[in-house]
């Protein structure tokens, strides 16, 4: 599983099956990937969910959820982080490399000053561009917002150099691409073709079933 340390928030707005118990996060394998930080968003009286990964700051934002959303929150995360990291230019090995490692989320507490400080730095800049430029969030493509983002420096405190999340989140999926099989997805699928088929699909997007089937 991925552990998603969740703001106290957005932890009250999650469905119980996504919140397992201690004994069941033990249990679980943990992803490659690493854990993240996330935080309920609530603009234009519309929900929106930030994620950020907690070592590299990469952010995935998804906008305007509603509550049988959040039921499938695994498919938006897996949509949203695939789509990013294809607008982010990722190679095709860097997009295996992250769709294998992909894992069912696990929404727990225990969150750190740090990446919150972070969360909440990116999450002003979000409402900031769209109060100046005067945006819809229920019309924007939340991958689109997560790139423009992700290629900025981060300061993390207690470390000396800034962060770029996107060249960092990169450098990670090619150093975890030796440990992976990719011949063998590590995820057990959490949605049909047809489950997918009945999304709707923008240009330029790349649906994660869909992605799967090309490999």
């Amino acid at each position: 599983m991925i552990q998603i340390h969740a703001t106290k928030k957005l932890l009250a707005k999650m469905p119980a099956q996504t919140k397992p118990g201690p004994e069941d996060i033990l249990a679980a394998p943990q992803s490659k990937l690493g854990s993240w930080h996330a935080n309920l968003l609530t603009i234009q009286r519309r929900n929106c969910l930030l994620f950020v990964h907690d070592q590299t700051r990469f952010p995935v934002f998804i906008p305007a959820l509603t509550k049988p959303h959040l039921a499938r929150i695994d498919w938006f995360f897996e949509d949203a982080l695939m789509n990013t990291l294809l607008k982010c230019g990722a190679t095709q090995e860097q997009l295996d490399t992250a769709a294998a490692l992909l894992q069912p989320l696990a929404f727990v507490g225990g969150t750190d000053r740090s990446v919150l400080g972070t969360l909440n730095q990116l999450g002003q800049d979000i409402e900031h561009v769209i109060y100046f430029d005067s945006l819809n969030v229920a019309d924007m493509a939340g991958y689109a917002v997560s790139a423009w983002l992700v290629d900025r420096p981060c300061s993390v405190k207690g470390q000396k150099d800034y962060i770029w999340p996107k060249d960092a989140f990169l450098e990670l999926l090619d150093r975890l691409s030796d440990e992976v099989d990719l011949n063998t997805n590590q995820k057990d699928d959490q949605r049909s073709l047809s489950d997918s088929l009945s999304e709707p699909i923008a240009d330029n997007v790349v649906m994660l079933d869909r992605f799967r089937q090309t490999k």
